[in-house]
């Protein structure tokens, strides 16, 4: 089973540029002392941007990572409905190839307030890469005496 599925998370609606996620806030994703807590919420706002990245990788020769998540939380929540978004704010190529995309993220309450909002850094690597790294760490490890 999937993080999103034992989180509960649905992706409401996606395109290359936005996409909105929902996640119902249950006694099961409360901290001890009966809130939200923070890394379930952390794990909603990555997913909306990870599936933004998603639809903007080429699955036949690249793949997409998350590389940073720089999130505030601003309010606590006890129960009812979150609603997340990530858009695209810009895309750069990185520094060992592929590009960087950065995602402003937000998740608000049924009242609308916002409860944590932020910045998640994704990147897409080539497949060509990932075989080259792949190859330097096996070529890295000690020998098998």
């Amino acid at each position: 089973m999937a993080l999103t599925d034992l989180l509960g998370i649905e992706v409401a609606s996606a395109n290359d540029d936005r996409v909105e996620a929902v996640m119902p806030v249950t006694p099961d994703l409360h901290q001890p002392f009966g809130f939200l807590h923070g890394g379930a919420t952390i794990a909603l706002l990555e997913t909306v941007a990870s599936v933004g990245a998603e639809r903007r990788a080429d699955f036949d020769r690249e793949r997409p990572f998350g590389v940073d998540v720089h999130v505030r939380h601003r309010k606590s929540a006890k129960h009812g409905v979150l609603r997340a978004t990530a858009e695209l704010d810009r895309e750069e190529p990185s520094r060992a190839g592929g590009r960087k995309q950065f995602w402003n993220v937000a998740a608000v309450d049924e009242e609308g307030d916002v409860v944590s909002e932020g910045v998640i850094v994704t990147k897409i690597v080539s497949l060509e890469r990932l075989a080259e790294k792949e190859r330097e760490r096996v070529a890295a490890r000690p020998e098998s005496a």
